[in-house]
């Protein structure tokens, strides 16, 4: 038995609940879509990660946008995700319900909801614990090249 004379108080300092009518809207914003923080700094003293949610109207979608040098994950709760990315976002790819998006650092990206009569509900998590958004003014592509998820189980078309 080891004595130690600082104990942490696990009771207030151990796991939280983040109520999911508590979460926090005033925190960074891109248009077509709403953000609210769950887990950051602020709220719950995290130190490398955010977390919250993201919902997007239905037949919206985003300015483009990336996230400085962080990685962004998103998961995909309810709806259909169409994401473009790229210098003139001429990349595109969808994901669904339990589908997860990687965004690595500093890419330009736009998410879309390609429902139009669904709310698009995603879960997003970050390597940081600030909300970092770097909004931009891209001129998009028309067509953009579909590119396919390809990985052991899901082969290419």
């Amino acid at each position: 038995m080891s004595d130690h004379t600082h104990h942490t108080d696990w009771k207030h300092n151990g796991v939280r609940v983040i109520k999911a009518d508590s979460l926090d809207t005033n925190t960074a914003q891109t248009p077509g879509m709403n953000r609210a923080a769950a887990i950051n700094l602020a709220r719950v003293g995290a130190q490398k990660i955010w977390a919250g949610t993201v919902h997007i109207h239905p037949d919206a979608k985003t300015g483009a946008h990336h996230h400085g040098d962080l990685e962004s994950v998103i998961y995909v709760v309810k709806g259909r995700a169409r994401m473009r990315w790229g210098e003139a976002l001429e990349f595109v790819a969808e994901a669904g319900p339990g589908d997860f998006i990687f965004v690595p650092p500093f890419v330009p990206h736009q998410e879309i909801n390609a429902s139009t009569d669904e709310t698009l509900e995603c879960v997003l998590m970050r390597s940081g614990n600030e909300a970092v958004v770097v909004n931009l003014d891209i001129a998009a592509v028309d067509a953009p090249e579909a590119v396919y998820w390809v990985d052991p189980i899901h082969r290419a078309p």
